[in-house]
């Protein structure tokens, strides 16, 4: 009889085990609600760059922009900068980034993010986060009146995505929900 109740408790704690793990798993429609989260957030700083980057926002909005655009990155992440005029690709952290580019030497600056898709699924990590990588196709372009300079190039970069599940509390219950965060930003290549 005991034998019976040691395999009975192993066969009920395998099950209990098998149960919590597969319900850290992300089902189809979770998944496919979370790729438009991410797909969305991407967009979103987009939107943000290309108004921190642009002449004609104030010093104030630029900042508030900058602090909202901040909101969409795990800590640490860096941002790729590369230019048609050196080989090497300079990486800053995200709020150095959004600094340098407000800070551009030009009159008129003018960035657009094109062909924004996923180039990795989501592939769960060990520590139960889920990682993937979204590819963006920026075009950059300076124009400077005085001197007449202008610059414009084509930058391909990948996005690291961080999807995790987080936990807040609404009327006093734990709420648990998948958060999807924007990791490094990698230059791919850079083209005129």
């Amino acid at each position: 009889m005991k034998k019976y109740i040691s395999l009975f408790l192993m066969l009920f704690l395998a099950t209990a085990a098998v149960s919590v793990a597969q319900s850290d798993n992300i089902s189809p429609a979770r998944k496919q609600a979370i790729d438009s989260l991410a797909l969305e957030k991407v967009k979103d700083l987009s939107k943000y760059i290309s108004i921190i980057g642009s002449k004609e926002t104030q010093f104030s909005e630029a900042n508030r922009v900058m602090d909202r655009a901040e909101e969409l990155f795990a800590p640490g992440a860096e941002m790729g900068v590369s230019s048609l005029n050196r080989k090497e690709i300079a990486y800053y952290k995200v709020r150095r980034y959004f600094e340098r580019l407000m800070a551009l030497n030009y009159d008129r600056v003018n960035i657009t993010w094109y062909d924004i898709h996923y180039i990795s699924d989501l592939e769960r990590q060990p520590d139960g986060r889920y990682v993937g990588v979204v590819t963006v196709y920026q075009r950059f372009e300076g124009t400077s009146l005085e001197s007449g300079l202008n610059y414009r190039d084509t930058t391909k970069k990948d996005i690291t995505i961080y999807v995790e599940k987080k936990q807040t509390q609404i009327a006093g219950r734990t709420i648990e929900f998948w958060d999807v965060m924007l990791g490094d930003i990698r230059v791919t290549e850079t083209s005129a």
